[in-house]
């Protein structure tokens, strides 16, 4: 998947007018998948460090990756890294707060995401753990706010979306396979 990305110039330029009061786009979306291992073990893909790295991560050139948990209500993830698709590094973070948690069953936080020190978006996620037999019904609704747009927006929506897919892919992966 190409995603189309403004030039340093324009990106400097949509931040400008973001802060002079550009549009914002809310939305919401929803993606539910089932996996045949237990809850207990999808939960423990969000909860243990090595076990997220193996499905979650920032774009990043070798050796600038970081990623630290601290999973716990009130406490945070970060993860970042230096990427550079276009030629032109961007320094991509990822920072989250937990806000809720029950074991095995749902977790819900909070994330923005910053490119090149300026926030682009915020969102509140839910993801619920429901034991679908011998295995786990995993929903992730999310509500989003993009602070600053690629063109009208719906680039920056499609990402999210794509995103998402690719993480319920990787999480899959992790989960079925360890």
């Amino acid at each position: 998947m190409t995603i189309d990305r403004p030039s340093r110039a324009t990106a400097d330029s949509a931040i400008v007018a973001a802060e002079a009061g550009s549009p914002l786009v809310h939305g919401s979306c929803t993606l539910s998948r089932d996996l045949a291992v237990p809850p207990g073990r999808v939960f423990a893909a969000f909860s243990d460090l090595a076990l997220r790295q193996r499905w979650f991560r920032i774009p990043s050139e070798p050796g600038t990756a970081h990623h630290e948990l601290d999973f716990r209500v009130s406490g945070c993830e970060i993860a970042r890294g230096t990427f550079a698709p276009s030629g032109v590094p961007e320094q991509i973070e990822y920072r989250s707060e937990f806000l809720d948690i029950v074991p095995d069953e749902r977790i819900v936080f909070t994330y923005t995401i910053m490119l090149d020190g300026h926030r682009r978006s915020v969102s509140l996620v839910t993801v619920e753990l429901a034991a679908e037999g011998s295995g786990t019904r995993v929903t992730r609704t999310e509500q989003y706010v993009f602070l600053v747009l690629t063109g009208d927006g719906q680039v920056d929506v499609a990402h999210l979306e794509g995103s998402m897919r690719l993480q319920f892919n990787g999480l899959e992966s992790a989960v079925v396979r360890s």
